[in-house]
This record gives C-alpha cells, structure tokens and sequence, in this order.
C-alpha cells in the first residue's frame, strides 16, 4: 500500500460570526492541528465562515467531499444564530428533530443545575437523523457525527472534551514525529537552502515560523514526519545547514 493510499486527511471549519469580526478570539485551530498531529491526521484546511446558512452548507460539501474527517467548531448554541446543525442537516438532505437520547441527557444536567427547560435550549437537542452523539462531559449538550462531518462546540473546554471523545472513533496513519530547530537569524537568510533540503526530503515537511521580537531576530524550523529515521537525516542536515548561516552571519547559536 502506497503512502497516499495511507494517508489520514482533515478539514476544518469555524463558524461564527464573532471570530470574523475579532471579537472572540479563536483557539480552537490549534488544539484542533495538535489533536490530528497525535492521531496522524493530516490537518489540510481550515475555512472560517460566517453565521450564514448557505455559506455553511457549502463549506460542509466542499471539504467532506475532499478529506477523510471534517471538523466543525461554533454554532450548535441555544441562540436563533446557532444555525450550525440546520446547515449540516441541509447539506446531507436529512430532518433535524428533536433526539431523545440528547433531550434526556440535557435535561438530567438541567433538572442537577435547577436550569428550567425551554424552547431555546431545547434546540441544543436538534440532531441530524442519522447522526451519532459526541457526548460533552463539560455541559451535557452534545455535539454530533454525520458521515465524515463532526459538529463540536465553540467554547474551548468543551471543544477539546469533545475531541476526547471523538478520538477512539478516528483512525489515523501512523503518527508523525516533530524537530524544531531556532534559528537566530531571519527568515530571508535561511529561505534559500531550506528549500533546497525541502526538495532534497519530499517526506519531511519542513516550516518556517519567525518569532517576532524588538530585540532579536529568531525564526523556528519546524520537521515533520512518520519515518522517524528520515526526519533524524533531515534534522541532521538542516542542523548544519543552520550552523552554516550563524557562522556566516557572525552570530551565535540559540539554545533549543
């Protein structure tokens, strides 16, 4: 079996109006990217789209049609902008009912918390048919999985809990191994030959991340691969390909 018919791809898509104005700062991303790294899940793309039903749908077909996993994060709220399981729905051409299992989950939670049950919260309990719970051990309401497509919150803590939840249910290729490697020199010195050794290691994904500071110039190269062999021989080359350009430069080697 070839590595490309081996390969565990994911999209990702953020929803809400509040991420695109700024007002809430999104951290989801990376706790998602960190999430599929461990699992060896080649995180490809990430769309982040308004509170619009139409955009939704459309960044649902584009992206399950395309990776293994689509994850969803935002708008599975009580509030009449909470619109994320009525795309998701939409787009698999399917009801969205109220679901009895999510309906008494919710409510043994409320009837513990004294919360009165209402209209509004009883749409946290609109679930696709067909779909499967994502249980929440933070809050009780759950999330759900339709197909390839997984519908999580956008609150952080519950996210991730979310993820835990989801993660005995994924199947990943073998997990994929990280180098960094600090450099204290710019982006513009190193560009050339990290290309080069990019050309060199096709398997090794090698980034480049500077790391903005008044005081110091300090860029961060970041190796990946599940050939753990390869990424030492890559890692090695870079190494001395880094040694070069600080000799070079006439400044002295950061501590890793």
């Amino acid at each position: 079996m070839t590595q490309n018919e081996t390969r565990v791809t994911a999209g990702m898509i953020v929803i809400g109006d509040e991420i695109l104005s700024g007002r809430t700062k999104d951290v989801n991303i990376g706790a998602v990217a960190d999430f599929c790294t461990d699992l060896g899940i080649d995180l490809t793309e990430v769309r982040v789209v308004s509170d619009e039903l139409d955009h939704i749908i459309e960044a649902v077909n584009a992206l399950r049609a395309r990776y293994t996993y689509v994850f969803t994060t935002g708008g599975i709220g009580p509030t009449h902008d909470d619109i994320t399981a009525d795309a998701v729905a939409a787009a698999f051409g399917v009801a969205l009912p109220i679901n009895a299992q999510a309906r008494a989950m919710l409510e043994a939670r409320w009837k513990q918390t004294g919360t009165e049950v209402n209209e509004a919260r009883l749409r946290m309990a609109r679930i696709p048919e067909g779909a499967d719970l994502i249980v929440n051990s933070v809050s009780a309401a759950p999330g759900f999985r339709i197909g390839n497509v997984h519908v999580m919150a956008g609150v952080p803590v519950i996210m991730r809990a979310m993820l835990e939840a989801l993660a005995p249910t994924l199947k990943g290729s073998k997990k994929v191994s990280s180098i960094t490697i600090k450099c204290a020199v710019g982006e513009g010195t190193l560009g050339g030959p990290l290309a080069e050794l990019q050309e060199k290691f096709p398997d090794v994904k090698m980034g480049s991340y500077p790391q903005m500071s008044r005081d110091e110039v300090m860029t961060e190269l970041v190796l990946r691969s599940s050939d753990e062999a390869r990424l030492a021989e890559a890692a090695e080359q870079v190494r001395a390909m880094v040694i070069a350009a600080h000799e070079k430069a006439g400044v002295s080697l950061p501590q890793e």
